[in-house]
């Protein structure tokens, strides 16, 4: 794969995301909507960046992968998995009404644990813009986190008449620059048969490996920012060429459209870091499903490290 077609590639597969936001299948209600349920919230993470401080399940930092998505998210964790996650330190720094707050986070633990995007609802969504006939580019499969790594999230904003705006988050997968991202997607592109296309018709699975994630406040249709370390066709292994491919690919990669629910509780998670508070509560995700148990890492476990 050449370096132009990595480009292609990847910026082929942002626009299957972004038009599957055409229809948010099955997201939670909006902020407000009925917000006393008893199903009005999903988990809740502790913030204590004591040494020793509690640990929280890897799977309630990652919520917000399904709180984010517009379509089905069904959840696999591998079978004996012990990942687990915990705040490291928060640091602030204020400078003539701007403010950043840098929070580390590290996560311990073995197994894997896999975001799969519901394949019909995604290929359906796709098809609504979509020439007749031709193939579908590179669409998200999953996004995975596998084994530990350390990273950090950084909030910046504005401080206006005594109150604490938060206009963009940036989640980092790594903390320190030779480390490796322990989150990975997969890509992959469908081919019609009888006119029709299924997920089993699929091919041209790329993996990328990702390092950062970002989140503006808006009031528009909300955007995430996204940038690779890695590019690679699935079963390839990862090296030099992998890297320079993905370092062309970021030059290119548009942000992505995702649900407004979400984008917003990551602008409010990053201003409860900000704030010193002790926890943080998630909104329910229903579009959010449990696939069980995988036996071990799981065949996209293996391939995505």
């Amino acid at each position: 794969m050449t370096t132009q077609a990595a480009v292609w590639i990847f910026a082929l597969g942002t626009v299957s995301l972004t038009t599957a936001g055409l229809c948010a299948a099955g997201q939670a209600d909006p902020p407000g909507a009925d917000s006393n349920a008893p199903d009005a919230n999903g988990p809740t993470i502790v913030l204590d960046y004591s040494a020793g401080g509690r640990m929280n399940p890897t799977e309630d930092f990652m919520y917000f992968v399904p709180l984010i998505s517009p379509t089905l998210v069904r959840r696999e964790i591998s079978e004996g998995n012990t990942q687990t996650g915990r705040m490291v330190s928060v640091t602030w720094q204020r400078d003539a009404g701007q403010f950043t707050c840098v929070c580390v986070f590290k996560m311990v633990g073995n197994g894997t644990q896999t975001y799969y995007f519901d394949p019909g609802q995604m290929i359906d969504h796709n098809l609504k813009e979509h020439p007749k006939g031709e193939p579908l580019k590179n669409i998200l499969d999953y996004i995975q986190f596998h084994g530990e790594g350390e990273g950090r999230m950084e909030a910046r904003g504005r401080l206006v008449n005594d109150r604490s705006i938060v206009d963009q988050v940036d989640v980092h997968f790594v903390n320190n620059k030779n480390d490796v991202s322990p989150v990975t997607i997969r890509l992959y592109s469908v081919k019609p048969k009888d006119g029709q296309y299924d997920y089993d018709n699929g091919y041209n699975r790329i993996i990328a490996r990702v390092v950062t994630l970002s989140f503006k406040r808006t009031d528009d249709t909300p955007k995430m920012g996204i940038k690779i370390t890695s590019l690679k066709n699935e079963g390839a292994k990862e090296g030099l060429w992998s890297r320079v491919k993905a370092t062309v690919v970021n030059l290119f990669i548009p942000p992505l459209e995702v649900d407004k629910l979400g984008n917003q509780t990551m602008i409010d998670f990053g201003h409860a870091v900000y704030g010193g508070e002790p926890t943080f509560t998630f909104p329910r995700a229903r579009n959010l499903e449990e696939m069980g148990k995988a036996a071990g890492a799981g065949s996209a476990g293996a391939e995505g490290r």
